[in-house]
């Protein structure tokens, strides 16, 4: 069994309440949750795992837990999924690209957009934003600031403000809880 070394902390200590109503009923699903999060994850699985090589092999170089990148890559579309809105590669209305939607109004993307470097890219995008919250909440827990990266990887870090209403300028005011319920599901799954 190989154990990556996250160097940001430890996924599966991250706590989470998963999915709100809105997130979960991308799927006509009715429940909601940790529940809705770890089924939004599989039912991705099948497309994530074409990615997974990739994934894990950038999750050692960059010291992360590669799991994070795959609740990203599902959260953001679907493991480019036809029905998550991508068109070659662009969503959001043309502002974002690939699988890990890179904001090209603040970066200029590199790769294919389903491609290794634009996985290393967004990857260092996200450790920025950890970065930048380890500074700005100091005394926050490791778990805490790697949440908190990863709902300022959706919000930017501007937008978080405090633990308790990290995802509230997020996109559905779940982002973080999102990722971390799908990432814990990835982990628990071969990621």
């Amino acid at each position: 069994l190989f154990l990556l070394d996250c160097i940001f902390g430890d996924l599966m200590r991250i706590t989470t309440i998963g999915a709100s109503p809105q997130t979960a009923s991308q799927d006509n699903h009715t429940i909601s949750g940790v529940p809705a999060s770890h089924k939004l994850a599989e039912v991705d699985l099948e497309r994530m795992n074409q990615y997974k090589t990739i994934i894990k092999k950038v999750g050692r170089a960059k010291k992360i837990d590669p799991a994070v990148i795959g609740g990203i890559i599902s959260r953001e579309t679907r493991a480019g999924s036809s029905g998550s809105g991508l068109v070659n590669g662009w969503g959001d209305h043309g502002n974002a690209f690939g699988l890990m939607q890179v904001d090209r109004r603040y970066h200029s993307p590199v790769g294919a957009w389903n491609g290794e470097d634009h996985i290393i890219q967004a990857t260092d995008i996200l450790i920025t934003f950890i970065r930048n919250i380890q500074q700005k909440f100091p005394n926050w827990s490791k778990e805490d600031q790697f949440k908190g990266g990863i709902a300022a990887y959706n919000a930017g870090p501007g937008n978080i403000d405090s633990l308790e209403n990290m995802d509230m300028k997020t996109t559905g005011r779940d982002y973080a809880n999102d990722v971390v319920a799908r990432a814990q599901w990835y982990k628990r799954n071969g990621f």
